[in-house]
């Protein structure tokens, strides 16, 4: 077992208890940009109908990666213990809006192969190939889009017969330390989930949702 203090926050066994470590024991550091597609949400609804003409049904692959936060100071009057709460490493773009590490998957690549391959390009220095070291877990959410215009959905809208996009949610077990190697054209951020939560006008439907997927397992908190 980790030294350190550790705190099953439900009591939990078996495959729904999730490991989680201090962002502390993790590595940053950056690589070259990754080139923009689009230049404006014009030329991304653009392409992806092109794509969808070309490929049909567009299927995204998604990590959802937790980390314990840091001890942070008094807020109003209050001590905010943040470093005991499970934080998302989200991936902020343009200094705006935040998206998961994830991508869409190639024609006959699995789930689990492309979200490596993925994960490695946002997040590794070596994108040449998968990273096998990644530990993808089981699929925890799935959202569909009927238009590539709309807002996605936790289930497929009444009447849609042709979706456009279904994006697919996968628990990433991080292991006690890595490296994390981010284009410098993002920036990798640990968000509190207290702070997602339902917080969609900040962070849109999909990523708001996590805290009611993970509401399944136990964390195990692994402190220093």
């Amino acid at each position: 077992m980790e030294d350190g203090e550790h705190n099953d926050n439900g009591g939990g066994s078996g495959h729904n208890v999730v490991d989680i470590y201090p962002l502390s024991r993790y590595y940053f550091s950056s690589k070259d940009a990754i080139p923009e597609k689009d230049d404006s949400l014009a030329d991304r609804i653009q392409r992806l109908k092109a794509s969808y003409a070309a490929h049909g049904l567009r299927t995204c692959v998604e990590g959802v990666l937790l980390v314990l936060g840091v001890h942070l100071p008094f807020l109003w009057g209050l001590m905010v213990e943040l470093f005991q709460h499970p934080h998302v490493l989200l991936l902020q773009v343009k200094n705006s809006f935040f998206k998961l590490p994830g991508g869409r998957l190639r024609p006959g690549e699995s789930d689990i192969e492309g979200l490596k391959r993925k994960l490695s390009r946002k997040l590794s220095l070596d994108e040449s190939c998968v990273n096998d070291e990644w530990q993808v877990d089981e699929c925890i959410g799935i959202w569909w889009r009927s238009e590539f215009e709309t807002l996605p959905f936790p289930y497929l809208p009444p009447n849609t017969h042709r979706p456009k996009e279904c994006a697919k949610l996968f628990l990433v077990r991080l292991p006690r330390n890595r490296q994390f190697v981010v284009p410098k054209n993002l920036k990798l951020l640990a968000v509190p989930l207290c702070q997602i939560h339902d917080n969609s006008k900040t962070y849109g439907p999909i990523i708001s949702g996590i805290p009611h997927l993970l509401s399944k397992f136990y964390f195990n908190t692994i402190h220093d």
